[in-house]
């Protein structure tokens, strides 16, 4: 009989993560106190009887690791609270998941045909980046997964004392591996080592995640009434895409040669699943031959299975026959296995497969024996989710994607342009766009290059060219599998997109039709500032309207409904003009190229560059899908999922299968609520929007660009240690310039989330808000009436909250106190910290309430991390001001020494606020 789930479970949920948390301190206490380290065992949080005398490098490796074992009690907790909810009060009661996603859309008034249609064109496609924000090292991650799953068993009241001793011991054990692991990168890891991590994700996690996943979906349609035969047919609701060993945008390190690389390793991965997969159905198909008659078919199938792989030396034919003799199902999928094997090991062997449709075949006969016989059970449980994950992954596991500058693809062109002697001393760069568009015009309609095969035209158009020659060879042996997308960031024009046709017919990776040029490839742009946003939907209009497009676009469709995906940055527009302004572009950009495509008869596809934090585009992802623009999600959608986020989200099979579950669940509810009902967006709330966005935007404008700002910045935050971290493969810096616009969006956010302002997450907020209930009192009531009904203007004002909440004004002052220049550092704190008081006070009137009242999980999780925090701040604080000093007595040496000393505690400080950048 099952336990009745308790009263109040957010209570419950907080016992339960305290007793989890003092059961893991108390054992790290131990293994500090064995190894020598009394005081620093009285120090740690939570459990600890005393304050820390000296702020030492061991006191930041042992908070850190407080801190990871905080969050690994939290995971834990969140689930066991979900299992527990849905005992209560059943599936329905978890938000964004299967249950309650099909229970709103039958309150919506849509049928089982209209989710149904909905379900057929839904795809999520998270794509897994290398972006320099996972501050752990993977051998860390390890330890964290093995210190989660001991505690899953530890919560085993069927364990005896002995066996729970035991448990404890191997915890212990574990707990110290921690402690003497070095946990931050001493030197940057490779984009080998960042390959390897994502592989894991591909080959250990999602295949698993994606199974459980759709079997939730089954339940739940089940449930609903609906018949659950029309969704064991349909294709997977997420696949994936990767940028690991594809993004050169100012990545120095990214080769043609890596992205080779990365394409055949994630092949050589995918074939492993495969090979899984096929061992795993393997064992679920015992059916004997004395039992049931073999099908034909099915002996058919393993005659000819086996006379292909006759001739191969390295297949023992004669022993797989043998062994299965009486278990042809077995046999089959041995057969079958072997050929995979191939695949992997020796792929120019006649018998290997080359493709998945051929090993997808194969299946299909054998699910139609197994029907045969009666066994629609095994079919239903075993062949309906392997077809479905070997669509998913096929042999290719992700598509990576390439993308690079507009700027570089410029120079690309220009130094082509200038080898094959058609510049005459100009530069194509400096050309006026219509003389660029002539250009590209009259090349685009022949098929014929510029440069022989073999010829060097320059360092930037080499670069470009040996890329997309690396494609074209992959294609040419295994199709477009495998192959994403070839995104253009800081597109500025059509042309930026034409440009990249013609980069491609040099590398021989377009083709030609009877009407001229095809792409086999998505051309994507990004647009990531505010002017990209605004001027987004004529480049989409100038580029629908092309020929080349238009023919590359149906070519890609394969006969379907042609697609059109476009990226929308959300780090750069917020950087660029604030989170108010950020959101308000990204909302109406949306809107409108939705426009814009469907004008042309082709389904939009958003790719949207969402990061960790707020300033990124982080949020809540159900609460994220509702506020969609209506009508922008047709089914298909991207998104990036980076650094940190990525094992928060799926480190653990039970947190990555609840994710899964509601990118799926809540793509699939947004998209029939898109197609099947009407907007409730007030048309009231436009030029409120408008508004607001202006206003914000000229207050954060007007903070960035004040005299002296970059000044207090760069002392006031620790943006120098954080240049020297070791936190991924890519530069913190597009081009090396010490400059506001060259610093990426990551290690922005990531300086001012460390410092503890979390300013790119809430400035300019305040100002707007306050000004229009100054300007025009009866805007602000109808604003305020419509939040509550507004998910667009509920999730921008929440992830505000969350923004807020989590910065410390203490602690800013602490940080400005590092400001040597008194007056520039009055002048930008008291600025900070009245922009700050205007918008906690104005968001707390909205919401009508305080944040604790309706947010008690985050405000608990905040609260429980504040004073530990308060302590690591206050060391980085001394760190910064010594390291600062050293440099600047000319005392290299010394400061390079604290180095390690300041990587610790940027890590520490990560580790405990839960993010980076």
């Amino acid at each position: 009989m099952s336990e009745t789930p308790p009263q109040n479970l957010r209570t419950h949920g907080f016992q339960l993560l305290e007793d989890d948390l003092r059961y893991l301190m108390e054992a790290f206490s131990a293994v500090l106190r064995q190894m020598g380290e009394p005081e620093l065992a009285d120090s740690l949080p939570w459990i600890g009887t005393g304050a820390p005398k000296k702020a030492t490098r061991s006191l930041g490796q042992a908070y850190s690791i407080a801190f990871q074992m905080l969050n690994v009690v939290e995971e834990r907790a969140a689930s066991q609270i979900r299992r527990l909810r849905e005992k209560k009060s059943g599936p329905e009661a978890e938000k964004g998941l299967w249950a309650d996603n099909l229970k709103q859309l039958r309150t919506l008034g849509l049928n089982e045909a209209n989710i149904l249609a909905a379900l057929k064109d839904v795809c999520v496609e998270p794509v897994l980046t290398a972006h320099p924000t996972e501050a752990k090292r993977e051998t860390v991650r390890e330890l964290h997964r093995e210190i989660y799953s001991l505690m899953n068993r530890h919560e085993n009241a069927a364990y005896t004392p002995r066996e729970q001793a035991r448990l404890q011991s191997q915890l212990r054990t574990q707990l110290e591996n921690l402690w003497r692991t070095g946990e931050i990168h001493v030197t940057r890891p490779s984009i080998e080592a960042e390959l390897q991590n994502a592989l894991h994700y591909l080959r250990d996690v999602f295949p698993e995640a994606l199974t459980r996943a759709h079997v939730h979906l089954r339940e739940a349609w089940q449930a609903a009434g609906y018949d659950v035969a029309k969704i064991d047919t349909l294709p997977p609701l997420i696949r994936f895409g990767s940028w690991i060993g594809g993004d050169r945008d100012g990545h120095p390190f990214v080769t043609a040669d890596v992205t080779r690389h990365a394409l055949q390793t994630m092949r050589k991965n995918a074939l492993r699943v495969q090979r899984r997969a096929l061992e795993a159905l393997a064992f679920h198909l015992p059916l004997s031959s004395l039992f049931q008659v073999t099908p034909p078919q099915l002996t058919e199938l393993i005659e000819d299975l086996s006379a292909q792989l006759k001739a191969e030396p390295s297949v023992d034919l004669a022993y797989i026959l043998e062994r299965n003799k009486e278990e042809p199902w077995r046999a089959a999928v041995y057969l079958m296995r072997a050929k995979v094997v191939l695949a992997t090991e020796k792929p120019s062997s006649p018998a290997a497969y080359v493709q998945p449709e051929e090993l997808r075949t194969d299946i299909d006969i054998l699910a139609q024996t197994l029907l045969d016989v009666g066994s629609k059970a095994v079919v239903e449980e075993q062949i309906v989710p392997f077809r479905r994950n070997l669509t998913a992954f096929g042999f290719h596991s992700a598509v990576l994607d390439v993308r690079q500058n507009s700027a570089f693809h410029e120079k690309a062109l220009d130094q082509l342009l200038r080898a094959a002697g058609l510049l005459n001393g100009g530069s194509f760069i400096s050309w006026p766009l219509e003389q660029k568009r002539e250009l590209l015009e009259r090349e685009l309609a022949s098929p014929r290059p510029f440069l022989a095969p073999g010829i060097s035209a320059g360092p930037e158009a080499d670069t470009v060219l040996n890329c997309y020659r690396v494609l074209a060879d992959h294609r040419s042996k295994f199709g477009n599998a495998g192959l994403g997308s070839l995104i253009i960031s800081m597109t500025r024009n059509v042309e930026d997109m034409l440009v990249v046709f013609l980069l491609a017919r040099e590398a021989g990776l377009m083709t030609w039709s009877d009407d001229g040029l095809v792409c086999p490839l998505p051309v994507v742009p990004l647009f990531e500032t505010m002017g990209d946003l605004e001027s987004g939907p004529g480049i989409v209009e100038a580029f629908l309207s092309h020929p080349i497009a238009k023919r590359s676009l149906l070519a890609q469709s394969k006969g379907g409904t042609p697609v059109f995906q476009m990226m929308v940055g959300y780090s750069d527009s917020n950087k660029d003009c604030g989170i108010v302004a950020s959101q308000c572009a990204l909302h109406r950009a949306q809107r409108e190229l939705s426009s814009t495509i469907q004008r042309h008869g082709v389904r939009p596809i958003f790719f949207h560059g969402r990061g960790g934090t707020v300033g990124r585009g982080a949020g809540p992802t159900h609460w994220f899908m509702e506020a969609l623009p209506h009508g922008s999600l047709s089914g298909g959608m991207r998104m990036t999922e980076q650094g940190e986020t990525i094992a928060q989200k799926y480190a653990h099979i039970g947190s990555a299968v609840y994710n899964a579950e509601l990118l799926m669940a809540s793509a699939t509810a947004a998209t029939a609520r898109h197609r099947c009902t009407e907007s409730s967006a007030p048309p009231a709330l436009e030029p409120l929007f408008d508004k607001l966005a202006a206003d914000s935007r000229d207050a954060y404008r007007a903070f960035l660009h004040a005299p002296d700002f970059m000044k207090f910045y760069r002392q006031a935050t620790p943006i120098d240690a954080l240049e020297n971290s070791r936190i991924g493969s890519r530069p913190a810096r597009r081009t090396g310039q010490a400059s506001l616009d060259d610093l990426r969006a990551i290690p922005w956010v990531f300086s001012w989330t460390q410092s503890r302002f979390y300013l790119p997450g809430w400035f300019g907020a305040g100002s707007a808000l306050t000004k229009l209930k100054t300007d025009d009192p009866k805007g602000y009531e109808t604003l305020a009436a419509a939040l509550p009904g507004s998910a667009f203007l509920r999730y921008v004002l929440t992830n505000i909250e969350s923004s807020l909440v989590s910065a410390n004004t203490d602690l800013m002052c602490a940080y400005a106190g590092l400001v040597e220049d008194a007056a520039v550092r009055d002048r930008f704190l008291n600025t900070i910290l009245s922009e700050y008081e205007a918008t906690r006070s104005i968001i707390d009137e909205l919401f009508k309430g305080t944040f604790e009242e309706r947010r008690p999980r985050l405000a608990y999780t905040l609260n429980i991390r504040e004073e530990p925090l308060k302590v690591l701040h206050h060391q980085q604080v001394a760190l910064l001001r010594e390291w600062r000093g050293l440099q600047a007595a000319g005392k290299t040496e010394a400061a390079d020494a604290m180095v390690t000393d300041l990587l610790i505690s940027i890590n520490a400080i990560a580790s405990g606020l839960r993010t980076t950048g």
